[in-house]
């Protein structure tokens, strides 16, 4: 019999900054454990502190390089610093198949740094389901900038901009990346654009052809910046720490954090409703099965199908 939680314990723990108890409970987070109301009710207080950035790109870009050199930025802040990198997962396992302390070992020894691989387990949008409920574990322990760190940008993995406060998108030159942002639509989620080893032949042109992109966007009031990096000399890096604490003034400013992070509140919420409905539905897979049967036989429409299961789940009530 597994042995239950003391999630009051592990909250405590993680507060005071006690890495253990942080993993343990992102692992109950992950895991979908039972205690996991526990641990939201537990921390929901303590939250709203981190600022919250998503780094997305293309694959190649060297998002994982940047992200390493940005914590290594964000530390001559003083910043508290935690990494959610979301790896793709293993078809075996499930888990991470991209190991944390691979891609970011210098960091191990440092206390003010956590980091952490969750598996994506083939959840779309390029974020791990569990994505939001471990943010709030890291706010709570105490994390002045979380770096949420995607596994790649595509039509569908543009998902970092509904869980981040800024996000920043990734580029390189000579991957014809220019071309990548309009189709992707990560044009329009850009906070900060970030050209990456901007040593490279034809950085200078990628930046022009973005600065033209970007001027499409409809009008408003933050204009996002564009910087060149070098992340593997640490070069520019410093430049995007300042840009995006610039955008978090912001934010702050103008009410868009708050606007932000109640509309991310909200999809929380829509999402875990979601899942609690669909388990219900689940468990009477009798009687969908009864409705399928009618609705094939023609005895039955769907929309009528479909309300006979509200009506059967309790939902109707």
């Amino acid at each position: 019999m597994a042995r239950v939680p003391d999630v009051p314990d592990l909250v405590a723990r993680a507060r005071r900054g006690e890495a253990a108890a942080v993993a343990r409970l992102i692992s109950l987070v992950e895991d979908d454990s039972p205690a996991l109301p526990d641990v939201s009710a537990a921390v929901a207080s303590h939250t709203g502190h981190a600022h919250v950035v998503g780094l997305t790109g293309s694959p190649g870009v060297g998002k994982s390089t940047s992200t390493s050199a940005l914590v290594e930025a964000l530390r001559r802040q003083d910043k508290r610093v935690a990494v959610l990198a979301i790896d793709p997962s293993s078809p075996f396992s499930g888990g991470a198949l991209l190991g944390d302390r691979v891609r970011m070992s210098t960091h191990d020894t440092d206390e003010g740094v956590f980091i952490r691989s969750m598996a994506s387990r083939g959840h779309l949008g390029g974020l791990a389901g569990a994505a939001p409920q471990a943010l709030r574990v890291l706010d709570a322990a105490g994390c002045d900038v979380i770096l949420v760190e995607t596994v790649g940008v595509g039509q569908s993995e543009i998902e970092v901009a509904s869980v981040a406060d800024t996000t920043v998108v990734l580029l390189a030159p000579g991957m014809g990346d220019g071309i990548q942002a309009a189709k992707a639509g990560i044009l329009e989620i850009g906070d900060i654009f970030v050209i990456n080893k901007a040593d490279r032949d034809g950085a200078n042109t990628t930046r022009r052809e973005l600065r033209t992109m970007i001027g499409m966007r409809p009008e408003e009031e933050w204009k996002p910046p564009i910087v060149l990096t070098v992340a593997t000399k640490g070069e520019g890096v410093d430049d995007v720490a300042d840009e995006i604490a610039n955008h978090l003034s912001y934010l702050e400013t103008s009410g868009e954090l708050k606007a932000r992070r109640t509309a991310r509140a909200r999809r929380e919420i829509e999402a875990l409703a979601l899942a609690s409905v669909q388990r219900q539905f689940e468990s009477e897979s009798e009687g969908i099965d009864d409705l399928a049967a009618q609705v094939e036989a023609g005895d039955l429409d769907p929309f009528a199908a479909a309300q006979a299961l509200v009506d059967l789940s309790g939902g109707g009530r």
